[in-house]
């Protein structure tokens, strides 16, 4: 005890450094929401302040100048009432916590009666200044307990035992390292500061108050850290469901469009799907990503969306179509474009639709484009398109076999197709074919 007498007031001054610094991370952490960074911030300052003002009282204790007759009477008065003003904080800080964590819409009765009581204790306080009860100076200006000292310990006991009391009650539903953290550093310096009634000229309680602040800002950073990844996480989650759900009525409502293409020619039902899984499978061959293939695989689906402005009686004329006839069915391509367009997030739907029957010679439709100069996308499908036409049983002619569809495939490389993408199909079908 004789050595933290002799060392107490550099104690105290390291540890009212420690608090300032503190409170100033406090209001520099964006992460915190604005009033549980404010209520921490305050008591750290508070705790900074007690220090010191009990470091003040402990300096000029027994100074009989002047600056000794304020200095004295100020930093006494000022440790009275920061040792109410940090329970009263706690209890700003145990209220918001229970409003978030057990979704409480009204304030615990036993928190307002410890907000009572520091109203009392502050009253008392200010009676004690102007009559001694609590204390008095003799004219060395040295601090003398009154015989009513003790009543001084009255409304801060009775505040950390109201905040105690509710934080037993909801246990259940707050964290429970934060909750045994509170419970002693609230619980810790009252024991502290009955001890120092018997150790006359030792600030036991002060400076116990304010290493459990330091321990419980440290509890309770680490509680908000947690509870923000938790947040993250929870977004995160959130937002990963979003997407799923965006992707499936995506899927739902391109799977409509092309139950609404398919239905309208009657020869070549399941087209639009088949040429998707095709192009799909040529994407993956040539070593696309996964989103690539997926980009490929719907553009391809919705290639022919246009034939959905294109007459039922031309689509499904049974014999040959006029040079007119043909010339409304190629306009299906710019048709398809812009009705995709409009997708904006999806910019390579409206291209696949729009440039799938371009010819790698330039001899295409709609705007002959040649060689790289047709999207990779197009280029990919047209090689699809083909591959399903001839495979796919018409009015006019039954399935192509194998060799001869690879035959096709090779006379068309450079002119109709591209060669990556026309040799990609020539192995895949190959390898199944094995």
């Amino acid at each position: 005890m004789e050595l933290l007498r002799e060392y107490q007031l550099d104690i105290m001054l390291f540890m009212s450094g420690m608090c300032g610094v503190l409170a100033i991370m406090t209001v520099i952490i964006r992460s915190l929401p604005r009033k549980t960074k404010t209520i921490l911030a305050l008591m750290e300052l508070s705790a900074m302040f007690l220090l010191l003002f009990d470091r003040l009282s402990y300096i000029f204790k027994g100074d009989a100048s002047e600056l000794g007759y304020y200095m004295v009477r100020i930093g006494n008065g000022m440790v009275f009432l920061f040792s109410l003003v940090l329970p009263f904080l706690a209890t700003r800080y145990i209220n918001d916590m229970l409003k978030n964590e057990a979704k409480l819409k009204k304030t615990p009765f036993q928190l307002r009666i410890a907000d009572i009581s520091f109203g009392m204790g502050v009253a008392l306080l200010a009676v004690s200044q102007f009559t001694g009860i609590y204390y008095t100076f003799d004219e060395n200006n040295f601090y003398h307990r009154s015989p009513l000292f003790i009543f001084c310990y009255v409304f801060p006991f009775l505040i950390v035992l109201m905040q105690e009391w509710t934080i037993i009650q909801y246990r259940k539903t707050i964290n429970k390292w934060l909750a045994g953290s509170l419970v002693i550093c609230l619980v810790l310096p009252t024991i502290m500061s009955v001890l120092q009634i018997f150790f006359y000229g030792l600030s036991l309680g002060n400076m116990t108050m304010a290493f459990t602040i330091l321990v419980f800002y440290t509890y309770a950073l680490n509680y908000l850290s947690e509870s923000a990844e938790k947040a993250k996480k929870h977004e995160l989650e959130s937002l990963k469901e979003s997407q799923k759900k965006e992707a499936a009525l995506f899927e739902q409502t391109t799977s409509a469009l092309v139950n609404a293409i398919d239905a309208k020619d009657n020869y070549t039902s399941g087209h639009s799907a088949r040429v998707a899984t095709y192009s799909k499978a040529i994407a993956k061959e040539v070593g696309l990503s996964d989103e690539k293939c997926r980009e490929v695989y719907f553009s391809a689906l919705l290639h022919d969306v246009g034939k959905i402005g294109i007459s039922n009686r031309i689509i499904n004329k049974p014999g040959k179509l006029t040079d007119e006839e043909y010339e409304q069915i190629k306009t299906h391509s710019v048709k398809g474009n812009q009705i995709l367009s409009s997708i904006k997030q999806a910019p390579f739907l409206a291209t696949g639709a729009l440039h799938h029957h371009e010819r790698y010679d330039g001899t295409g439709y709609p705007d002959g484009l040649e060689g790289e100069n047709i999207p990779e996308i197009a280029r990919i499908i047209a090689v699809a398109d083909a591959y399903d036409a001839m495979t796919s049983e018409r009015s006019y002619r039954m399935p192509y076999e194998t060799n001869r569809v690879i035959d096709e495939l090779k006379e068309g490389i450079g002119t109709q197709f591209d060669p990556r993408y026309a040799e990609a199909m020539i192995r895949i079908i190959e390898r199944n074919n094995h």
